[in-house]
């Protein structure tokens, strides 16, 4: 599996206006487990416009409605655990180095449509940044703390 490349992916942490991050619960999961807008970048996509893309696909908001903050000054990786790398992506990957955007919700909660062509989220909610990484499949914990090491500072 450590042969295998990361799949390049952004996330975008998005707050609203009382400094809660929006989050979602995904479809194809059975755990109680909810995360922020996040996904594989296009080719020759920049990470940027894929974080905006990945956002307005999984929740309806459109990019004009997104103030961007600030930028991870890395990226942050996640390895898969051993039983999906074969199911996902085609077995190409062994996990996501993804580009981290923080970023201000100027709209509304009547903004936000999960309803989606390709849904991915059953249900949504503003959640408290610092619950993150509890709220998260555990392969993905080291990851949500990363994010918060970076975004926490300039949150409120």
């Amino acid at each position: 599996m450590t042969d295998l490349p990361y799949r390049p992916a952004a996330g975008i942490m998005l707050l609203n206006a009382d400094d809660r991050v929006w989050v979602g619960q995904r479809i194809d999961n059975a755990v109680e487990a909810w995360q922020m807008p996040q996904g594989g970048l296009d080719p020759n996509e920049e990470p940027r416009a894929g974080a905006l893309r990945e956002l307005e696909e999984e929740t309806g908001i459109s990019p004009d409605l997104v103030e961007i903050i600030a930028t991870a000054p890395r990226t942050l990786d996640y390895d898969l655990p051993p039983d999906l790398v074969g199911k996902l992506w085609r077995g190409r990957y062994r996990g996501q180095r993804q580009t981290w955007f923080l970023a201000r919700f100027l709209g509304t909660d009547a903004d936000v449509h999960i309803d989606q062509k390709h849904p991915e989220f059953r249900a949504w909610k503003w959640a408290d940044p610092r619950h993150l990484p509890d709220m998260i499949v555990p392969f993905k914990k080291a990851l949500y703390h990363a994010v918060l090491d970076e975004f926490l500072p300039l949150i409120g």
